[in-house]
Formats: C-alpha cells, structure tokens, sequence
C-alpha cells in the first residue's frame, strides 16, 4: 500500500470523526438552548435545528426524504412516515441527525427524556449500558464478527428486559439505511446474518469503519430509545 493510500485512508476517518464531532457540538448545542421544551411540535423543532446547523456548520439536511431530526412518544417507534406531534411535558424524544450527516457518511442519534417519568429514564438508562457493553465487546475481540456483536448487543438488551427495535445494531459507514437493506446486504449491516469480521479491508481498499445503533423499545408503552454513533473511531 502506497503512502497516499494511507494518507486517504486517514483523511476518511478524519472525515468520519469531523461528522461525529459537529453532531456532538449541534446536540450540545440544542440541549443548551433547550430547544426540545414542551410544547412545541416536532416540525417547529426540526425547523429550529436545520436553522442552528446551518449558523453553526454551514449544513442542510439532504438525501433523506420523510426524515426527521426529532421523534417523539410514539413516534420513537421505526416504521412508516409519523403523525406529527407536539412534545409533551412528560415525553421521550429521539433527536436523530442523520440526514444532516448524509455529506459524511454517519450517523449520530440521542433519547432525551422530559419530565420526571421513571419509565423513560430506566429505558434511557438501559440504552445507556447496551450501547457501552456493545462497545466493550468490540474492543475486547479484534475478530469480532457481524453476527456476534448483534448476539452480544441482543443479549445485553434481553437481561435489561428489552427487545431491540429493528434487526440490526449498526451498519457500514457510507450505507444509507434502507428499510429491510439488511435481507439483501447483510454484511454491511451488525446483525445476525453477517458472518465477517467487523476490522477489515473492503473490496475498494477501504478500512471498513461501522456505526453501532441502539433501538431499544419498551413494548409496554409503545415508546422506544435510540443510541447512534461512530463504533471504531471515538
């Protein structure tokens, strides 16, 4: 391999870190202006976002149509284009930066809880142990396969007394999430059908770099958690 191809391969992942590194600073940001305040509907808030990121960053939401910045209350749940919603004052909100990170091909999501209700703070809670544990086995196994962190990030839940919301716990860098693209791509995607190592080389010369998603649910409310972000490179 070539010194340019290293020094591509490392201008990737600085690429792929600047795109983690706005979305920290953009959720930061809105949490501190309290942006997601009871009230206010989720279309007003996506409104406020797609504003704050273009002062701070320069950024517009592009690429994924009937996407939105903010989910809430039943709306948390994955499937189908949502009603829309005005927060309420005991609510979960997922604030999902996906399609402003389109550009550099990652994702960035977090479950903000409203309110005092223990409920959703036990989810948040346990969202918050899956995704470390997820993580830890990453590290912990250098050959670490598809479909064993999914076993591992499925078990994590199951001892939270949680069910994972969709069939994958993460997928390829660069991979647009399409409904169901797990059943004819899976090994892109950290889920059971993906029998390869996590740490290796694509058939372009790239290093692959993965995004751990966390959708955990709470079947009994009908309300459900999200955990997203880079898995290799923070």
């Amino acid at each position: 391999m070539t010194t340019l191809d290293r020094m591509g391969m490392e201008l990737r992942a600085l690429h792929l870190r600047e795109g983690q590194r706005m979305a920290r600073h953009l959720f930061t940001h809105v949490m501190a202006t309290q942006v997601i305040r009871p009230g206010r509907s989720e279309e007003e808030i996506d409104n406020r976002i797609a504003l704050i990121a273009r002062e701070e960053f320069g950024v517009r939401a592009a690429g994924l149509v009937g996407r939105r910045f903010v989910r809430s209350g039943s709306d948390t749940v994955v499937g189908g284009r949502w009603p829309e919603r005005v927060i309420g004052a005991q609510d979960l909100v997922v604030l999902d930066f996906e399609p402003l990170l389109v550009p550099y091909e990652t994702g960035f999501a977090r479950t903000v809880v409203l309110g005092d209700g223990l409920p959703h703070r036990r989810l948040v809670h346990d969202l918050a142990v899956v995704a470390a544990g997820a993580r830890d086995a990453f590290r912990a196994d250098d050959s670490i396969t598809g479909r064993e962190l999914y076993a591992k990030v499925r078990g994590l839940a199951a001892e939270a007394g949680r069910s994972l919301g969709v069939r994958h716990c993460g997928r390829l860098t660069g991979t647009a999430p399409a409904p169901h693209a797990e059943a004819t791509r899976p090994e892109v995607f950290i889920g059971p059908d993906n029998d390869r190592p996590l740490r290796r080389t694509l058939e372009e010369g790239w290093r692959a770099h993965w995004i751990l998603q966390v959708h955990l649910v709470d079947g009994h409310r009908g309300h459900a958690a999200v955990h997203t972000e880079l898995l290799d490179l923070v």
